[in-house]
């Protein structure tokens, strides 16, 4: 990370103070206003609704049968007692890997979803510092400018010139 910065500062300087130009875009910000994002963010929770309510019913089951097994308790024999809390705790680690299966599914639906829209908002994001004639444009959330003598935020630009571009 602190060769990043050290290459940021170096392309910097690299250009002449006075007549450099920097560009920054917000690209979350874009990803949450445009309207392609907005349709992927929407789809995403519905995924991810559908997967809770499935992990739900399966907290359910376990509770269920924790609640049985605490009112059977006095009643079981040991070797009852010792099956049943087995029984209960495949259940639990069941119910732990589906989560982390559920969890690789969406992170990889998220990522199928946002690489085109991501590669068109790099086109946009170069047209638009072509357009505004800016000299290096950053990701704010990759490389944060604390200061730059000409600085312009790109990031409304971009969401425009996006929806404009279906």
């Amino acid at each position: 990370m602190m060769f990043k910065g050290l290459l940021i500062s170096a392309l910097l300087f690299s250009f002449s103070a006075s007549a450099t130009l920097v560009g920054t875009v917000d690209i979350q910000k874009v990803l949450l206003s445009v309207k392609e994002g907005q349709k992927v963010r929407d789809e995403l929770k519905k995924e991810f609704e559908k997967k809770q309510g499935e992990l739900k019913k399966e907290e359910d089951k376990i509770r269920k049968a924790q609640e049985d097994f605490k009112k059977q308790t006095l009643v079981l024999s040991d070797a009852a007692k010792i099956k049943k809390q087995e029984s209960i705790q495949k259940m639990i680690m069941a119910l732990q890997q589906k989560s982390m299966e559920y969890q690789k599914e969406i992170q990889a639906l998220e990522s199928k979803l946002k690489k085109p829209l991501l590669n068109k908002i790099r086109t946009i994001v170069e047209e638009v510092s072509k357009k505004e004639k800016v000299d290096l444009t950053f990701e704010l959330s990759v490389a944060p400018i604390i200061y730059a003598k000409n600085q312009k935020n790109l990031t409304d630009l971009v969401i425009k010139a996006y929806d404009k571009s279906k």
